[in-house]
């Protein structure tokens, strides 16, 4: 498998959604780019706030950007907050370092990435992996 289709970007989605309603967290919103860092699918479920688009998009930018999940670019922060808060502005403010963004990996390595946003950060991580993982990608 050596790119994220639309197909298997839309089973992550409909994963992480179920995962979401399931767990009856707060609507999420969930976005998942491709290797390149483009758009294959995002949806908002009925009442999200306001700017739970731009986080999701924010946490599986970030993961891309920086070869590494969100939730050890949160870690990195804590850590390192000036080498984040400088990267972050090189990247024009677009890294959201808090978890809930995954890297998606196949067979042939890195295929993309997903964001969630809309609960904890923790509940918004463990969607985006069930999400990964009822796809059959880890």
């Amino acid at each position: 498998m050596a790119e994220l289709t639309l197909d298997l970007a839309r089973k992550i989605l409909d994963a992480a959604l179920a995962k979401g309603v399931e767990k009856k967290l707060k609507p999420l919103v969930i976005t998942i780019l491709d290797a390149r860092g483009c758009v294959k699918v995002t949806a908002a479920q009925d009442g999200t706030s306001l700017m739970r688009a731009e986080i999701a998009h924010g946490k599986a930018y970030g993961a891309l950007a920086m070869g590494m999940g969100s939730r050890a670019l949160f870690q990195r922060a804590q850590e390192q907050a000036y080498f984040v808060s400088a990267v972050n502005a090189l990247a024009q403010g677009r890294l959201v370092p808090v978890p809930g963004g995954v890297l998606i990996q196949g067979d042939s390595g890195l295929l993309g990435a997903v964001g969630v946003s809309g609960d904890t950060s923790d509940n918004d991580e463990i969607c985006a992996v069930a999400g990964i993982e009822a796809a059959g990608l880890k």
